[in-house]
């Protein structure tokens, strides 16, 4: 990968970090900073590399340097949680369970958890703030996904992604039990104070 192109995927990848931790829509970044939705999104999709100017507006209008904004994040810290740390948050008689394996509370709440759901069993939630991500990936059986009401069928060796900010809710229907990997994103508490 060139130069350029390492500096377009940090560019992407931090702006639609800093907008998501600020809690700004496309409208919004673009009314607060000058530049256009549709540039604001090329961007973010790494699909332009945008003048120093416009950088410096969007930058500007994060309340982040430019330097920030053009980070490449490189040598982050690691925390490795052995499995006899990791919390069993809940289960059912019939085996059923999910565990929470490691989190972290930078740039708000994000965490990885194991699911495990028995034949005839699920799991439903409420709505989670505005902004809140999950994704999962299926390792085995097929998981009836609820969100918002629609079921999605997402069998072993497929993932999903979906915003959890309506009810949503895990089941599985089927005759085996259903394994999975799930993280979720929640934007920081204080995104509404920018």
């Amino acid at each position: 990968m060139s130069d350029l192109d390492q500096l377009t995927q940090s560019l992407a990848r931090n702006l639609k970090r800093w907008r998501g931790e600020r809690g700004f829509t496309l409208d919004a970044l673009a009314a607060r900073s000058g530049v256009s939705r549709g540039m604001i999104i090329q961007i973010e999709q790494a699909r332009t590399n945008p003048s120093v100017g416009i950088t410096v507006k969007l930058a500007d209008a994060l309340g982040v340097s430019i330097t920030t904004l053009l980070d490449y994040e490189q040598g982050p810290d690691v925390r490795l949680v052995p499995p006899e740390q990791m919390v069993r948050m809940w289960s059912t008689e019939a085996g059923s369970s999910t565990t929470l394996l490691v989190g972290a509370e930078v740039r708000g709440p994000f965490e990885l958890w194991q699911w495990k759901l028995m034949p005839g069993d699920g799991s439903d939630s409420d709505a989670h703030p505005p902004g809140t991500a999950e994704l999962l990936h299926v390792t085995a059986g097929e998981l009836t996904l609820v969100v918002g009401g629609e079921e999605h069928l997402v069998p072993a060796g497929c993932a999903a992604t979906f915003e959890a900010n309506v009810a949503h809710g895990y089941h599985n229907k089927g005759d085996v039990p259903v394994e999975m990997t799930m993280s979720v994103s929640v934007p920081p508490a204080h995104a509404a104070a920018y």
